[in-house]
């Protein structure tokens, strides 16, 4: 991809410690890039710290080692103006809209809250067309403006975070599960106004979630996390139609088909991933998954591997693959 990198990760960590010498690796030693106008789906199972990496990657959290570069500039390092800056052009949606949405507030105040902080609009009039404007443009109308979130379905709760958060007129967007609390139908229709925005807009996304199939639809390129590291990125297709680490290929196993007769054919070739999640306070020596894998060796046990290119930007760590 040509386009210029927009946000850069390099060696990524962020450890909570828990007190009594315990130390929570949710983040351990991550590294992507994300190209303009491009989504990247950040993928694994609850738990696995693509969460708490997004919040990192937008200095909510702050790192523990490595570095976050946006437009080539670490915003770990940045402060005053550079900050404030940073903050109108990087914005989060939240998982659950509910949660994240001030219940005493007015719709109209909740979109407000940004352009009323950073004096992004010269009087009510301007306020009030922006809001009205940004309604629009998640497929709310103006009547919305002055109800309270409780009056709202989910889905179009999340509307109303995703105009939140355009209210900054921003260029990347870290969008939390943004749809794991939507029923299926409303799903899709998130997804698909999502891929419009990005496509009006020139936005940069990086999408984090747990379901494969509905990232595959919006996103350019798929990194899978496994317990603080990602173990395989390449391009959707590509992991799709050739996924090279075990769990990758385990978790795209698991999708169901709507056709049952390739469902049953598809039953007998399932795999199913035995023993416990290692645990991020003290994780394994080796590669983390070595204690699931059907497949590891002695080396798997002892060894952390790598993330190595396959060619054509597909890479995996594992070294089980050659």
């Amino acid at each position: 991809m040509s386009k210029k990198v927009i946000l850069e990760v390099n060696h990524l960590k962020k450890y909570f410690d828990l007190g009594h010498k315990q130390v929570l690796k949710a983040v351990d030693d991550v590294s992507f890039k994300i190209h303009e106008g491009e989504t990247l789906g950040l993928v694994g199972e609850s738990g696995c710290g693509k969460t708490t990496c997004g919040r990192t990657c937008l200095g909510m959290y702050n790192k523990t080692d490595g570095e976050v570069l946006y437009e080539g500039k670490d915003i770990h390092a940045l402060k005053g103006a550079e900050l404030q800056a940073f903050k109108k052009k990087a914005q989060m949606v939240f998982q659950d809209p509910y949660a994240s949405l001030d219940p005493r507030m007015t719709v109209s105040d909740i979109i407000a809250e940004g352009l009323d902080v950073h004096h992004l609009v010269k009087n009510k009039a301007e306020r009030t067309d922006k809001i009205y404007e940004l309604l629009h443009m998640v497929g709310l109308n103006e009547e919305h403006a002055n109800r309270f979130i409780h009056e709202f379905s989910g889905g179009q709760r999340q509307r109303i975070g995703i105009a939140r958060a355009l209210a900054m007129n921003p260029k990347f967007l870290v969008l939390d599960e943004p749809i794991s609390a939507l029923d299926v139908s409303i799903q899709a229709q998130v997804v698909n106004m999502l891929i419009k925005l990005q496509n009006e807009m020139g936005l940069t996304y990086l999408f984090v979630a747990h379901d494969l199939s509905m990232v595959k639809h919006i996103s350019d390129r798929m990194a899978v996390m496994y317990l603080g590291n990602i173990v395989e990125i390449t391009q959707s297709e590509e992991l799709y139609r050739n996924p090279l680490h075990p769990y990758t290929i385990a978790l795209l196993s698991a999708i169901p088909i709507p056709d049952p007769v390739v469902e049953a054919e598809r039953e007998a070739g399932r795999i199913r991933l035995e023993g416990e999640v290692s645990s991020p306070v003290n994780p394994p020596a080796g590669c983390k998954f070595a204690g699931r894998c059907p497949r590891a060796t002695a080396r798997c046990k002892q060894e952390r591997p790598a993330l190595k290119d396959m060619g054509n930007g597909h890479f995996v760590a594992c070294f089980l693959v050659s």
